[in-house]
């Protein structure tokens, strides 16, 4: 048998015709770079300086300190001085507050998103790039294939998504790690291993143990790849399918929330009825993930059956209103509380971004209205003409809220007199009702 060769470092060219494949990028394109230390973030930061550079852009590389490990905040400082010493800027996001008890690394993963997201809109970056990779996807495939998803979930990472003011793009998704560690030694630049990787206390730990064994029956990183490409074609046709189907069904209102006609939806392939529906909770309830699909199923069964009384789900509330429904924000579940000062913006509630224009003064909190301050605002306003909104859609409106009590609801139009807020604010889901479907890397190498 021949020796197997040494894996090649991934070159400029294959990493710009990557970047030419996920298109949209301005002429002189500014990218943020999620750099944890590990060898693939590293990689992809001193490609994506390259390529930038070569276009007159730049990188900013992003290091979030989660304080889940003594060594972390000297670990962070370590990457910017790799990243300083290579002509490229880097900032350190620390994750502040309690930490969870259970369920550790998915509060972690949110909690870099939502960082990394705001750090990209507060510096006027489009675009965040992620290191994941084959072997990535990989494993996200066999994880979600444990837990019994169907087409959605074995689809995998998708190569560009939304994700409220970023876009978010994963260039290296079809390349393996061997290769960026490659990189790495082909340009001098050293990484940190992170513990975590090989801890068993976690699912991806225990399934990289196991990829000897897996692959020897076939089912390793290339195939489990490819299983996804796949995944995807389809979720991508169904996807345009429920989107069609909504455009008719479906309207959408700038209080958040949805009227819905079910009856195209039960007249519809069940499964596009179901994605359909599971659309409406993602768009109201702003939820990063959509509910289990047990939990769908019975809820569209009793849809097919005439719903009769409210249901709660996915953050939502669904309420029939004269042979149609109404999909509102659930305000119990509405619990983010931000400070905003004016000449900031923020996405509150992963729905609405809330400015302050930079006349006024003081500082404000971003909270819901909720019913108690739904009456404060009948009294500042009592001719409002939000009456006719659903109750759960008025409770759950981004109010600001200061030492004197309710000062503004922008989204109604009402305003403390002798407030000096000057405010508005934009129903911005995560993800658009009827949006471009599932993004698939195609096997001629590019986007479909």
């Amino acid at each position: 048998m021949p020796a197997a060769r040494d894996p090649s470092p991934v070159t400029l060219d294959e990493f710009a015709a990557r970047m030419a494949r996920l298109g949209g990028f301005e002429s002189a394109p500014r990218l943020a770079v999620g750099v944890s230390g590990g060898a693939d973030s590293l990689a992809l930061a001193l490609l994506a300086h390259d390529w930038a550079r070569g276009q007159g852009g730049s990188v900013l590389g992003l290091t979030v300190d989660h304080g889940l490990r003594p060594e972390s905040a000297d670990e962070a400082a370590r990457v910017g001085h790799w990243l300083a010493s290579r002509g490229i800027a880097h900032a350190v996001l620390r994750w502040e507050g309690d930490k969870p008890k259970t369920g550790i690394q998915a509060a972690a993963r949110a909690a870099r998103h939502q960082l990394l997201a705001e750090r990209c809109r507060a510096e006027g970056i489009l675009h965040l790039a992620l290191a994941h990779h084959r072997d990535d996807q990989a494993e996200t495939v066999l994880l979600r294939l444990a837990r019994g998803s169907g087409v959605d979930g074995l689809a995998g990472m998708a190569p560009v998504r939304a994700a409220g003011p970023v876009r978010v793009i994963r260039p290296l998704l079809d390349l393996p790690h061997d290769r960026l560690v490659a990189t790495c030694r082909a340009q001098g630049q050293d990484w940190i291993e992170d513990p975590s990787n090989r801890n068993p206390a976690f699912a991806r730990a225990r399934l990289r143990a196991a990829t000897d064994a897996l692959s020897a029956e076939g089912l390793d990183a290339e195939r489990l790849a490819d299983t996804a490409r796949r995944a995807a074609r389809a979720r991508a046709a169904l996807e345009a399918g429920a989107a069609s189907l909504l455009a008719g069904a479906a309207a959408i209102y700038p209080e958040g929330w949805i009227r819905l006609d079910p009856r195209p939806l039960l007249e519809a392939p069940e499964e596009l009825g179901l994605r359909a529906l599971v659309r409406c909770l993602l768009v109201v309830g702003g939820a990063p993930y959509p509910p289990k699909a047990e939990a769908v199923e019975r809820l569209f069964a009793e849809v097919m059956r005439g719903l009769e009384v409210g249901r709660t789900l996915g953050g939502c509330r669904i309420l029939p209103r004269r042979e149609q429904l109404v999909i509102a924000r659930e305000p119990a579940a509405a619990t983010e509380r931000s400070a905003i000062r004016p000449g900031e913006t923020l996405w509150w509630d992963r729905r609405f971004t809330v400015r302050l224009r930079p006349e006024g003064e003081g500082a404000f909190t971003v909270a819901r209205l909720g019913d108690e301050g739904w009456a404060l605002a009948l009294a500042l306003d009592p001719e409002s003409d939000a009456f006719g909104l659903p109750q759960p859609a008025r409770a759950s409106l981004p109010a600001l809220w200061d030492a004197h009590g309710l000062a503004a609801v922008p989204g109604l139009g009402i305003f403390r007199k002798e407030s000096s807020v000057s405010a508005e604010v934009f129903f911005t889901p995560p993800v658009p009702l009827a949006g471009p479907a599932f993004p698939v890397v195609s096997a001629g190498g590019g986007i479909i």
